[in-house]
């Protein structure tokens, strides 16, 4: 005997193969959704639909934006010699809630992973090489992810990188705050001792 509508069924499922979001968190918000009067489903509905239809990514520096140059691409005030390079728009948005960051961006669109079928041609290397030809640019801050494949994709293009005129520096890693030292793996304390600094 099925107990729950199949519709109702299918939604949780797919509100379940969101990341962060487990099976008791789908229901609820399935059954929130049913309860709404007042359309709420409807304009989560069409939010999804427009959201594919109305992106479309940068033509300077692959971030997400519903037009053709993204809003820190078509701001003047940012540094134009400094360069941040990313995996994902998600990385983008991270860095600019520190409101530290006054330079531009450029989104790799991912690392580079052989068991994943990915190399450097899936991703946004040439273009980040020819902008960095284009002369305008003096650092290249290397802000991949520090996993296997972001450190092998960061190596990558500094080697990509290195004939041309320009300062290729990396994201400082280490201890986060609030973490105590007898948790932390030995390449995070590694790292951190290699990185101290005057105090």
């Amino acid at each position: 005997m099925q107990l729950i509508p199949k519709s109702v069924e299918r939604l949780t499922g797919e509100f379940g193969r969101l990341p962060g979001i487990g099976p008791r968190t789908a229901e609820r918000l399935v059954f929130y959704l049913l309860r709404d009067s007042r359309g709420q489903h409807e304009q989560l509905g069409q939010a999804l639909m427009d959201l594919k239809d109305s992106l479309t990514t940068c033509e300077i520096c692959f971030n997400l934006s519903d037009q053709t140059t993204c809003a820190v691409c078509s701001t003047h005030d940012r540094d134009a010699h400094v360069l941040a390079v990313v995996e994902e728009p998600l990385d983008v948005v991270a860095i600019e809630k520190t409101g530290l960051f006054r330079g531009r961006y450029h989104v790799i669109g991912g690392v580079i992973s052989p068991i994943d079928g990915i190399g450097p041609d899936q991703l946004q290397i040439r273009s980040l090489v020819q902008r960095v030809e284009a002369g305008d640019i003096s650092e290249i801050i290397l802000a991949t992810n520090p996993s296997t494949e972001g450190e092998t994709t960061a190596l990558y293009i500094r080697k990509q990188l290195e004939h041309l005129p320009v300062t290729i520096t990396r994201l400082a890693r280490g201890l986060p705050v609030g973490g105590d030292l007898e948790y932390a793996d030995q390449i995070t304390l590694g790292r951190a001792l290699q990185g101290r600094q005057a105090f």
